[in-house]
């Protein structure tokens, strides 16, 4: 957490945009979404890919528990989400992240929830 007088962010760090408070999306999901964006898309010399690639296993290990309501609610905020980042004209690799993300992490179907 920023306390105003951290270091800039070193180069090579991927950072997810800032998501506005009135989307309403659930505050756990956006921030195992910036932790995957950091995580999986950071350089080396950021993050060490062995101990990255450990706890992207564990987010979706997590994230496959989702049921009912929980993966209902999920899948909704990620539409919101799309639909704020197609109207904020975000670059592709991120509208395609935000689309691959449940299947990336062998969340289930619709028809699961």
């Amino acid at each position: 957490m920023s306390d105003g007088n951290s270091a800039e962010v070193p180069e090579g760090a991927a950072v997810f945009p800032l998501i506005p408070e009135e989307l309403g999306i659930h505050p756990l999901l956006l921030a195992v979404l910036h932790a995957v964006v950091f995580f999986d898309g950071s350089d080396v010399a950021v993050v060490n890919d062995a101990a990255a690639d450990e706890a992207l296993q564990y987010f979706a290990t997590y994230l496959q528990r989702l049921q009912g309501k929980d993966l209902l609610r999920i899948r909704e905020d990620i539409e919101t989400l799309l639909g704020f980042a197609r109207q904020e004209k975000w670059p592709a690799e991120e509208l395609q992240f935000l689309q691959s993300f449940l299947h990336d992490f062998g969340v289930g179907s619709a028809e699961d929830a």
